[in-house]
């Protein structure tokens, strides 16, 4: 009798939690407040250690490229040139180089700042380190395999994190030169890692080969941030293709299969689970992953891929979930740490790349509302 009274009154919070945030209006002030409290905290907090005994990420990790991602949409709408500041000075202090490893899609993410930098300020010596490295690259196609333990196996983008990482670099890249080998390329390798990790039965990405086949609590193992890398990488890559092109309409079958998925697994309290099949089993909110799900919608409304209608409840009670977790002083609260797997979040903890996960969230929740 007190589990069923437990399950009532856990089931009756939920869906109270629900009802409070679809109530929430969203007010665009209110959004660019919010994203500048966050990224002003961010900035201030950006060298502290992890913990005890890890220091901070070096600049060019992917970590903070993803928080860099971010930062370069907040940075274009808050009217405040001290935030493109912040991030030319990291720029020129590494002498506008990627990070060490060749192939390695982690250390490729901070090209993406590298390109919008490029494109605000028209100077060459911002990308050219990138299109030297990516030119290497064409020159010398890594020929691995996309199995887990294979020789040099992250090489090419054999697990779900690596489509967040390195595509749009590409993508930006193509833009920026309009030399198609950086699309052909990027498409070819793209649709390699989809045709082996993409779970045609759920829409959704396994994070790697080794999660094929495994079961957690009977459902099948759906890491949410890796599946956020996978959905925020889909709209900053189609940021950069013609709509009308096949390259286009290939990212945007994937994209609304993603999200006509997630629209049905979002949990009543905002956030999706860290386990995506496995919400009773994953309450904790997760901020990260969710964020990226947060921006991917609102992104995919404001371009005319999504409806409305469909979506914009479902963007409203994330934002509003998002927000409720970012604490008076502007950090954000519930990001899952480095990992690989559905995990665990805590209130008094954050990462660099939620923050950007954050902001892009931010970005497009303010375009949505502000029309």
């Amino acid at each position: 009798m007190f589990r069923r009274n437990s399950i009532s009154i856990f089931i009756f919070l939920c869906l109270l939690t629900s009802t409070l945030l679809n109530a929430q209006s969203i007010k665009p002030k209110e959004v660019l407040s919010v994203m500048q409290k966050v990224a002003d905290w961010q900035i201030f907090h950006y060298r502290d250690p992890i913990n005890l005994t890890k220091p901070a990420h070096h600049p060019l990790d992917w970590t903070n490229g993803a928080l860099y991602v971010g930062m370069v949409k907040w940075a274009a709408l808050s009217n405040d040139d001290k935030y493109y500041q912040w991030m030319k000075n990291i720029g020129r202090e590494h002498d506008w180089e990627l990070y060490d490893r060749v192939y390695h899609a982690d250390d490729h993410t901070v090209g993406q700042m590298y390109c919008e930098l490029f494109r605000k300020y028209d100077d060459p010596e911002m990308i050219a380190p990138t299109i030297e490295r990516f030119d290497f690259i064409l020159l010398h196609q890594a020929q691995t395999e996309l199995t887990w333990r294979s020789p040099f196996h992250q090489d090419r983008w054999n697990w779900c994190d690596a489509l967040f990482m390195s595509p749009p670099v590409w993508a930006k890249l193509y833009k920026i030169t309009g030399e198609r080998k950086y699309l052909d390329f990027m498409v070819k390798e793209y649709k390699a890692t989809t045709d082996f990790l993409f779970d045609k039965e759920e829409n959704l990405y396994y994070r790697d080969e080794s999660y094929m086949g495994k079961l957690d609590n009977g459902t099948k193992i759906f890491w949410s941030r890796g599946n956020g890398w996978v959905f925020a990488g889909l709209a900053n890559i189609m940021n950069e293709l013609d709509p009308g092109t096949e390259e286009y309409r290939y990212f945007a079958d994937i994209f609304k299969k993603m999200a006509n998925k997630l629209k049905d697994i979002q949990t009543p309290a905002g956030h999706w689970a860290m386990s995506l099949l496995g919400a009773e089993f994953y309450p904790t909110p997760e901020t990260s992953g969710s964020s990226f799900y947060t921006f991917g919608l609102a992104w995919g409304i404001n371009n005319g891929l999504l409806d409305e209608k469909t979506y914009e409840p479902v963007v409203r009670k994330a934002w509003n979930a998002m927000v409720s977790h970012v604490t008076k002083d502007g950090m954000l609260a519930y990001v899952q740490p480095i990992g690989a797997a559905p995990g665990k979040a805590y209130p008094d903890q954050t990462e660099v790349y939620g923050t950007g996960a954050f902001l892009s969230a931010g970005s497009e929740v303010y375009k949505l509302y502000s029309k």
